[in-house]
């Protein structure tokens, strides 16, 4: 039986580029289309990956009866209206992280593929992450006892080369906490559960021209009282790699997204190197290439629209990562701890 297939549009051929490659390499898609305002680096990724139609115009997918699916990769603040756009359109919906630049636009989104029956789904690639993957079954088993504390972090340096288009990223309500800390809050919220007390503190020494802080650190409450702490940083000097730790009552894990091997320190102390032991995890993309596992993001919420099922990451959590980013913008700008307001379960 052939496999049914989807005409999938990329909006945003920058970091549009990786769910390109995703749909071009999944049997139930179809590349039907890219999108992009600049028309030069489209007809760039065109020539590579040969979609049947390009734009600058994404209402003219939006308003394209052939087109089932598409994938929002544009900056944040545009989420909201063409999410929106699309869904009222009859399109099902794959939107990057984050949701939205404010809980209050997540909410509307939410709104929106309630009352469209579409389905929306949110990029928090960190969850596709193969080592974070091994890592959340190795906690949920058992493996380090009870958690007591998880800390991540989002942290390179954006400096000239990572501004986006337009400079979009300057935008001064695209807090980096919001913008690129989700990553690290998102993952720990997955494995530890929703925080319901942050406190931030910030600074502003690399990127002086920017309108906002560019380091944070913040400490979180989660429930059964496990600590948390995420480092977000777009200036320090460094590669993209975001390293992660859990710490159990029976053993500890260090990982980062770019890990082939993640590490496990046990409390049997005649284990060889003092408890030590390096698990392999499976890789589905080189890791010289990209830590983005945007292959099985796609195969998953394509899982979901076949079978009418519940989306991986669903509104709800990619609001509720929004809600406690917001709250921990708040706490830098007023010093004080803050209680996180999470929308309201659909």
């Amino acid at each position: 039986m052939e496999a049914k297939r989807y005409n999938i549009v990329v909006i945003g051929c920058k970091m549009g580029v990786r769910h390109i490659k995703a749909v071009v390499g999944n049997e139930n898609a179809n590349l039907y289309g890219i999108c992009d305002i600049n028309e030069e680096k489209m007809a760039e990724v065109a020539a590579l990956y040969n979609p049947k139609k390009t734009t600058t115009d994404w209402k003219e997918f939006a308003n394209d009866p052939e087109v089932d699916v598409a994938i929002v990769v544009t900056p944040d603040k545009l989420h909201l209206e063409m999410t929106e756009g699309f869904l009222r359109a009859g399109k099902h919906v794959l939107c990057e992280k984050p949701m939205a630049l404010s809980v209050e636009e997540c909410e509307k989104m939410m709104q929106v593929e309630k009352e469209t029956g579409k389905k929306l789904m949110v990029g928090q690639v960190g969850r596709f992450v193969p080592a974070y993957r091994r890592a959340k079954r190795m906690i949920d088993e058992g493996v380090i006892g009870e958690l007591f504390y998880v800390e991540s972090e989002y942290a390179h340096n954006y400096g000239d080369h990572h501004r986006g288009a337009n400079d979009w990223r300057l935008d001064p309500d695209r807090h980096p906490v919001i913008g690129g800390g989700c990553h690290a809050i998102d993952l720990l919220r997955w494995i530890a559960g929703d925080p319901t007390e942050v406190y931030g503190i910030s600074n502003h020494k690399c990127l002086t021209d920017w309108p906002v802080d560019d380091s944070c650190v913040c400490l979180l409450k989660f429930p059964n009282g496990v600590n948390g702490k995420v480092f977000t940083s777009i200036g320090c000097k460094k590669n993209s790699r975001h390293r992660s730790a859990f710490f159990g009552t029976k053993g500890t894990i260090f990982c980062s997204n770019l890990d082939n091997t993640l590490t496990l320190f046990t409390g049997d102390e005649k284990h060889p190197i003092y408890g030590r032991e390096w698990y392999t995890v499976p890789q589905p993309i080189p890791v010289t290439i990209h830590h983005h596992n945007t292959e099985d993001e796609l195969k998953m919420f394509l899982s979901a629209i076949m079978n009418d099922g519940p989306c991986a990451i669903s509104t709800y959590d990619g609001a509720s990562t929004v809600a406690v980013c917001c709250a921990v913008v708040e706490s830098c700008k007023t010093g004080m701890p803050v209680q996180v307001k999470y929308p309201e379960k659909p």
